[in-house]
């Protein structure tokens, strides 16, 4: 498979990194991954989709891994809607949004501001969230502001965090979400602004779906982990109040990080999904 990194302007200077494979001109699935991770996430789902026939677009979200900072501190999810917008404007139509957590919220409030996909697939997230497993994310980004002394130190923080997973013995993934600065220390590579960033919070997400008009034309896919603190049974069942026709595939033994968790079943779900309501060519 032939993958290539572009640059895609976004206004103000600022540019979102993304990953492409696949065929130009084929139907195209654009992944956002979960806050705090990065496409590198995805990598083995865009194989996938491009040896099945669609063009892949695996983004950076604004702040995160490769792609650039806002230097005012703009995080909002409207903003974020922008961005993905321009990203999806370098495939062709019809295309889909595969979002992860934030890289999710980010597509609901895209389709709810205008954009027009062809079928989106949420993975583990819906508009209205665990208060508590929310609570348990924020508690661990916001953690260890200043960094660690080691990637291993990282590890065991990830390990305390979310037990349930295996601690890798190889470390050298984490240097995908780590950097190096000059004092030594490693630190997550994504901008803790966003934490605190009032234009982010998920209220105003629900706040566009109680508008939103796309809910019962655009074929919809919820991929629940079902060790997930953040979907839970309330949360599923709002969502299909909204969207009626929505279809769910629940992953065993996966937490809220399904596409690491299950990588294969994960993939597996989306491909079947995509094929059915939007054939590659």
């Amino acid at each position: 498979m032939h993958r290539e990194t572009i640059r895609v302007p976004v206004g103000e200077g600022l540019t979102i990194a993304a990953d492409v494979a696949g065929r130009h001109g084929a139907p195209t699935v654009v992944l956002g991954h979960g806050g705090g991770q990065t496409r590198h996430s995805w990598d083995k789902c865009e194989e996938q989709l491009a040896a099945a026939g669609y063009y892949a677009i695996n983004y950076d979200l604004r702040g995160h891994g490769d792609s650039d900072w806002s230097p005012d501190g703009d995080y909002g999810i409207q903003t974020r809607a922008r961005d993905l917008m321009a990203v999806a404007a370098q495939g062709s139509r019809p295309f889909a949004l595969v979002g992860a957590s934030l890289g999710g919220i980010t597509a609901l409030v895209a389709a709810s501001l205008g954009l027009e996909p062809a079928a989106i697939v949420l993975v583990d997230i819906v508009p209205k969230m665990s208060a508590k497993g929310v609570a348990k994310i924020r508690g661990f980004m916001m953690a260890n502001p200043d960094g660690f002394t080691s990637i291993e130190e990282a590890a065991d923080a990830i390990s305390a965090y979310y037990p349930e997973r295996p601690r890798p013995k190889d470390l050298s993934g984490l240097n995908k979400n780590l950097r190096h600065h000059p004092d030594g220390r490693w630190r997550w590579h994504w901008d803790q602004r966003m934490m605190t960033d009032e234009r982010g919070d998920p209220k105003h997400l629900l706040e566009l779906m109680d508008r939103a008009d796309w809910t019962d034309r655009v074929p919809t896919l919820l991929v629940r982990g079902m060790k997930s603190d953040i979907v839970d049974d309330d949360g599923v069942a709002d969502l299909r109040r909204r969207i009626p026709a929505l279809e769910i595939a629940d992953i065993r033994g996966a937490g809220h990080m399904v596409a690491g968790d299950k990588n294969d079943e994960f993939n597996a779900a989306v491909i079947e999904f995509l094929t059915r309501v939007m054939p590659p060519a």
